[in-house]
Formats: C-alpha cells, sequence, structure tokens
C-alpha cells in the first residue's frame, strides 16, 4: 500500500467529536461552499460534496436544507479559511485547519493551546513543506466494481491510489489538484460517494513515546473542544 494509506491507518487522529459539533463542523463547510459558488448543488462541486458528507455523518435532511438556505442570506456571517502551523509538544510539527467569523480569537485560542502544552505557533508556509496535500474520496464497491479495473480507469483522472476496505467501502487518493477531476470522474461512473475530503501526509514522521503521546494527546483534546477547528495533522508516529 501507498505511503498515504499507510500514515491513514496509523494515526493518531480523531476524527470530528461529538455529534453536536461534527453538525456544526460540517454546516460551517457548507456556508464556504455556498459563499464561494451558490446554492444549487448541480453547478457547486464543493456544495455536492458537503452535502454527501453531511449525509454521511447522519445530519438530518433539513438541518443540511436549513444550513444552505441560512449561508445564502445576505445577513449570515462569513467564514475565513486559515490555516495555522506549528509545533506541539516534543516537537511534533502540527497544521491546523479553521473556519473562523473572527479571526483575532481562534489565533489567540490556537497559540494559547500550543503555548500550554510545551509547543509554539509559527508562521504561514513555515511546515506546509513537511506535508503532502491529497484529496480521498469513499465509495461503495458493488458487485459491478472490479478494483484493478478502477484503478487502471481512473489514471487519467488523477487517481493514484485505490484501496478496498472492510463494509464494502473503496478509497480513492490522488493529489489535492486532482479533487475535481477525480469527483468528475466519480460521478460519471455513477458511483455512490459515501464522503471526500482532504487530508495532509507527512513526508516523515516523528517517533514518540507512550509518555510523550500522552501530553500530545492533551493537545489534541483542546484542538478538538474548539468549534473553529475543523482538522488537524501531525507528523507523530
Amino acid at each position: 500500500m501507498g505511503r498515504a494509506f499507510e500514515y491513514r491507518k496509523a494515526r493518531k487522529l480523531k476524527r470530528w467529536g461529538m455529534m453536536a459539533k461534527t453538525f456544526t463542523r460540517i454546516g460551517k463547510d457548507i456556508a464556504i461552499a455556498v459563499k464561494n459558488g451558490g446554492v444549487d448543488p448541480h453547478t457547486n462541486a464543493r456544495l455536492r460534496a458537503a452535502i454527501q458528507n453531511a449525509k454521511t455523518a447522519n445530519m438530518p435532511k433539513e438541518n443540511i436544507e436549513r444550513a444552505i438556505k441560512k449561508a445564502s442570506s445576505k445577513d449570515e456571517k462569513e467564514y475565513k479559511e486559515i490555516v495555522y502551523e506549528g509545533y506541539g509538544p516534543h516537537k511534533v510539527a502540527i497544521i491546523i485547519e479553521t473556519a473562523t467569523d473572527n479571526p483575532t480569537r481562534t489565533v489567540a485560542n490556537i497559540r494559547n493551546y500550543l503555548t500550554k502544552c510545551g509547543g509554539s505557533l509559527g508562521t504561514t508556509g513555515s511546515l506546509d513543506f513537511l506535508f503532502e496535500r491529497r484529496c480521498i474520496f469513499k465509495i461503495h464497491k458493488d458487485e459491478s466494481i472490479h478494483v484493478e479495473d478502477l484503478e487502471l480507469a481512473g489514471i487519467d483522472s488523477g487517481v493514484e491510489e485505490v484501496e478496498l476496505e472492510e463494509n464494502n467501502t473503496i478509497i480513492l487518493g490522488g493529489k489535492f489538484e486532482s479533487y475535481n477531476l477525480i469527483q468528475k470522474f466519480i460521478e460519471e461512473q455513477h458511483y455512490q460517494i459515501i464522503s471526500s475530503e482532504f487530508e495532509r501526509i507527512p513526508l516523515t514522521t516523528k517517533q514518540i513515546s507512550q509518555e510523550q503521546e500522552e501530553d500530545l494527546q492533551k493537545l489534541f483534546s483542546k484542538l478538538e473542544e474548539d468549534e473553529d477547528v475543523q482538522n488537524y495533522f501531525h507528523n507523530s508516529n
């Protein structure tokens, strides 16, 4: 298997938190998608993806429709997507993706979390080179799909990795820039998309002890509780 898939299996990352926070974060994804591309999912690929992720998280249909309607209002707050880079405890590199209506509050919180846990906030671009950004799609495998054929058919659309998981799920991975092409390929083949997302895969990983891992988890818990934080990635192993 490729490095991206091996890292994904091994990484210690709790995706989303409690259900309420999940809906809040997906709601922000929908709001940003609507602001950038409009309310029609047929012409807004990012909104289509956000809606599918919402369905996968069992977000009620009325909640999705309410989020789209709210985002299209002129009075609705604007969320800015801001990425922070820094070091956690024991010099573990970490990238934190946020969506916020108050950057001053968000950066203060992020700096505080890192500092209290023995880390530090870096400047933009200081650690980005340590990670490779990739797009990930999960699709449902039915009897008509053969993994080898799918892998060959998807090459021209940027599909670089294909992995069959349990529960009849197939993961397709590619470069960040290939997201739209891969999404189009999947939709044209009429495959059922379960979810899609972006990941940052570390080019190298840092070995840490069990005790150091506990220090890291304290930082991760703070990040997971912050509603401005959409996701985070690190290079510990």
